[in-house]
């Protein structure tokens, strides 16, 4: 199964939309329930980064019977430094994006925390694309 979803950089109110149309087809398809919270945690984060961060981007999830792929391609500014990104606390959100209650460095970090597998590649001035991949059965 595969599912698009455009997201729209700085519109916080539709923040989570990719996160919970997921979750309701997990739950569906009978997900336990812990791979679920995982998988959502790591959408969330990384959806709510594309609004923080970024112009616009797209999140592809494909679902098959052993494992979920998620990739966020965005168009932003890139991240000059991806170690230092996935640092718990760093972060470049504007003051705005901080008063309201986003970008306390915890997005990155997260989304490795909860993903069998966490790659990032971005490009200063471009985009960054993140590709999380997390198993049903361990």
């Amino acid at each position: 199964m595969d599912f698009n979803y455009e997201v729209e950089g700085g519109n916080f109110a539709k923040a989570g939309y990719a996160a919970s149309n997921v979750k309701k087809v997990l739950k569906q398809l009978n997900v336990d329930p812990k791979v679920i919270k995982r998988v959502v945690v790591a959408l969330y984060e990384g959806e709510v980064n594309v609004v923080a961060h970024a112009y616009k981007g797209n999140i592809r999830v494909d679902i098959d019977t052993e494992r979920i792929i998620i990739e966020i391609k965005d168009e932003g500014p890139g991240i000059p430094d991806i170690d230092l990104a996935m640092q718990v606390g760093y972060s470049t959100a504007s003051a705005m994006v901080r008063e309201m209650g986003f970008g306390a460095g915890m997005g990155l970090p997260n989304m490795k925390r909860n993903a069998d597998s966490l790659n990032i590649s971005s490009t200063v001035g471009k985009g960054t694309v993140v590709e999380l991949t997390t198993y049903l059965q361990k």
